[in-house]
């Protein structure tokens, strides 16, 4: 198996809720090779199996280049298990930016646990390699896509795209990616930091 991006992390959201207005996350702020998980709880939930993981030339190990949002990027390492449910639903559209050395699909669904009706599939190409960039990270080429459709969609299916497909700019309520301006990303990652900050010292209150 050629060796992957393993670089993507962090994240950053924009907007909320998702139904509401357009919502971004840029995986800013989770730190190299940390679970996404819970990061954008209760709103946006991903699947064990999926990772941040941040720039080789960020000091991560990730090796990518030309990335949307500054460092950090997401993947998956299972592609069995590469599912995001958003609990409250969201409309429109749904968009990102991505670099892949194989083709893959994304598949939205009415229900959660990418289970119901599909409501939209994404078909991703294999191109990845061979665009300029910074001096490490092969995976350079990143491709916008998006989708629109009827209903209200709970879950998003990214199957097929374990360790050899990275994603930034994840974005709802848009057919178009976006990219956040360059003077909110300091105040965005602060927020999660305070988040962040506040959860650990719940769980060290707990544990005392």
């Amino acid at each position: 198996m050629k060796k992957l991006l393993l670089a993507a992390a962090g994240a950053a959201l924009v907007a909320a809720p998702a139904t509401a207005a357009v919502t971004v996350l840029t995986f800013e702020g989770i730190g190299n090779l940390n679970p996404v998980g819970a990061f954008y709880a209760p709103d946006y939930i991903f699947s064990p199996a999926t990772l941040a993981i941040v720039d080789a030339d960020a000091g991560g190990s990730g090796n990518f280049a030309n990335e949307p949002s500054p460092n950090t990027i997401m993947f998956f390492l299972d592609a069995n298990n590469a599912i995001l449910d958003v609990p409250a639903g969201f409309t429109t559209g749904f968009s990102f930016w991505y670099t892949s050395s194989v083709a893959a699909s994304v598949t939205v669904y009415d229900g959660p646990g990418a289970t119901g009706n599909v409501l939209a599939t994404l078909n991703l190409v294999a191109q990845a390699f061979g665009c300029p960039g910074d001096p490490t990270g092969a995976f350079a080429c990143w491709s916008p896509v998006g989708v629109t459709f009827s209903g209200t969609a709970f879950s998003i299916d990214f199957g097929g795209t374990a360790n050899q497909t990275g994603f930034d700019n994840i974005t709802f309520g848009s057919a178009n990616p976006r990219v956040p301006e360059p003077g909110v990303w300091a105040m965005l990652i602060a927020g999660f930091g305070l988040v962040g900050h506040a959860a650990r010292r719940r769980r060290t209150a707990l544990a005392a």
